[in-house]
């Protein structure tokens, strides 16, 4: 999470937690991070970082084993498009949406704030979950839940329609995720190694800290070669 908030403070996008759970507290009391949604606004921002997609893979000593033990862990990164409301020709029934509110928590129970104002939307024929606690007002956090919901659905479709070609063309699909597009190690040696382009370095603690101008850049020139461009 650092290290996109980091990379887009370098590229002057603006950034915005839009939602943000915890997960079980750590040694000396650190409260680790479960799933995020950040909002992200800047010139080409959606096309830069739609690459990011997919499962990063950590290793590292961790910190969590008495024995120091090296452990490995899994993140998945989604990167979706807000869709312009012109361009959304999806449907939302009520029927098909279970709204809930919450209060916003943060670590150790406090509350953000006293009143629900936090939502979370499941839609129910897909079962996808989306949340927002960062507006003031229950209705704001809705609204940029519905907005969020959306841009999910059109990117299901897109997906879908594109399994369909490729079957069509008697291609492969391969799921995301069990396809580690990169790997952050620490131990026994340290390097970061994308393997769609091969870019990799040694020097981990800088692309932890935002530097990942090199992999983006040979993702588009990849794709701009496989497309003929």
């Amino acid at each position: 999470m650092r290290m996109y908030q980091r990379y887009c403070e370098k590229k002057g996008f603006q950034t915005k937690v839009l939602s943000y759970s915890y997960g079980d507290p750590g040694p000396e009391g650190r409260i680790l991070t479960k799933e995020a949604i950040l909002e992200v606004k800047g010139k080409y921002a959606y096309g830069l970082l739609k690459k990011e997609q997919g499962a990063h893979r950590l290793v590292r000593l961790s910190p969590f084993s008495a024995q120091n033990l090296r452990h490995t862990s899994f993140v998945s990164v989604e990167v979706i498009p807000v869709i312009r409301k012109s361009e959304r020709k999806i449907e939302l029934k009520p029927e098909d949406l279970k709204i809930e509110t919450f209060r916003a928590s943060g670590p150790g129970g406090q509350y953000v704030n006293r009143r629900e104002t936090a939502v979370r939307i499941t839609h129910l024929p897909t079962g996808i979950v989306v949340a927002c606690q960062s507006e003031r007002s229950q209705s704001m956090n809705k609204e940029k839940a519905i907005e969020i919901l959306l841009s999910k659905l059109y990117q299901l479709r897109e997906k879908e329609e594109k399994e369909k070609i490729d079957k069509l063309r008697d291609k492969r699909i391969r799921a995301s995720w069990g396809h580690q597009i990169r790997s952050y190690i620490f131990h026994p040696y340290k390097l970061v190694k994308d393997y769609r382009t091969k870019v990799e370095t040694s020097d981990i603690e800088k692309v932890l800290d935002g530097e990942i101008d090199n992999f983006i850049e040979a993702e588009i020139m990849l794709l701009n070669k496989e497309s003929g461009n």
